[in-house]
């Protein structure tokens, strides 16, 4: 096992591990391509290639040389960063990947001197809020946009 910095080369691996990852959260909350365009489910190496172009990091989880769970990290100042679009392919979750880079981008932060990670979640997904609490996140506002088919709750670890 080990986790790894992607590269803009893993672009089309990172695309094809959030679409996949996504497509259940997108059916459960009957999500399309009319409705939220920008879903992660519908992600593709464009979107990682405007990603990496953006500053935004990936970290790869691999197992035996297979890309199993990725996780995007971005820091739009010095004190925030941002956890987004973690991903752990269907066939392989509830064995700590997620839990793992979780870990390492919150190491990766805490390293560069971040105080504050946050995420944005679906308000009504319960079962991902409550792992994000069992990680130490907290709720730290719930928003309602426009452009969007849903509530998001804000969530955020202190590293400090």
């Amino acid at each position: 096992m080990s986790i790894i910095t992607a590269s803009i080369n893993d672009s089309e691996e990172i695309a094809k591990i959030v679409a996949i990852s996504n497509r259940d959260v997108a059916e459960k909350f009957n999500l399309n391509r009319q409705n939220n365009p920008k879903h992660p489910s519908f992600y593709d190496k464009e979107w990682v290639l405007s990603d990496f172009e953006r500053g935004e990091e990936y970290f790869l989880y691999k197992e035996n040389g297979l890309a199993l769970g990725c996780v995007a990290f971005e820091q739009p100042n010095s004190h925030i960063g941002y956890l987004n679009r973690l991903s752990v392919l269907p066939n392989n979750r509830k064995k700590g990947i997620g839990e793992k880079l979780v870990s390492h981008t919150l190491d990766y932060a805490k390293y560069k001197g971040i105080e504050e990670v946050s995420i944005g979640i679906i308000a009504k997904h319960e079962v991902l809020k409550n792992c994000y609490i069992r990680l130490g996140f907290i709720e730290n506002g719930l928003k309602e946009f426009p452009h969007l088919p849903f509530d998001v709750l804000f969530m955020k670890d202190n590293l400090a």
